[in-house]
């Protein structure tokens, strides 16, 4: 999903991957509850691969 300039956080790891999450609750349920996002309803990749 495109995110409107100026909005959302960008994370970058230590291996130079960068993560670009659209609100804060994206961001904790991925990095710290270590989620898979396709298991979760609210997000667009839900039911995806």
């Amino acid at each position: 999903m495109e995110i409107k300039p100026g909005t959302g956080i960008t994370y970058i790891k230590n291996d130079g991957t960068i993560l670009n999450f659209c609100s804060n609750r994206c961001r904790k349920y991925h990095l710290v509850y270590k989620k898979d996002p396709r298991k979760l309803k609210w997000t667009t990749k839900y039911g995806k691969y």
